[in-house]
């Protein structure tokens, strides 16, 4: 599961540079117990879900501000822009949820894995 936040400074290369990092991390164990295999390699999909609450500052005060997080008409677009650009370089299933819709999504996280990946900070 994708949990995608997308900023006010965001833009298309952001989504690209994203979508080829996520579809090559390796992040699930080989047979001999080393984590070196991808979503791809294991015969995993991806679910992306539009995180805009991700974006969110808690540095002043108690009531987080949301200032950082793009527009909806151009958080919409570079959400479609990263998905396209996914579903193009990962040959499995690319699944999404509805941008900007309250969901109720569940996730069973099974391993040591979740990474925060910065398009700003590339690590």
């Amino acid at each position: 599961m994708i949990l995608l936040g997308v900023g006010r400074e965001d833009g298309s290369e952001d989504a690209s540079w994203l979508a080829r990092k996520i579809s090559t991390l390796r992040i699930f164990e080989n047979e001999e117990g080393r984590v070196n295999l991808s979503a791809e390699d294991v015969d995993g999909d991806m679910l992306v879900i539009s995180q805009f609450t991700l974006m969110a500052s808690t540095k002043k005060g108690n009531r987080p501000s949301l200032d950082s997080a793009a527009p909806p008409e151009t958080a919409v677009y570079l959400y479609n822009s990263f998905v396209s650009e996914l579903d193009s370089r990962f040959h499995r299933t690319v699944l999404t949820g509805e941008f900007g819709a309250s969901m109720q999504v569940s996730l069973v996280n099974e391993g040591p894995f979740t990474i925060l990946i910065d398009s700003k900070v590339r690590e």
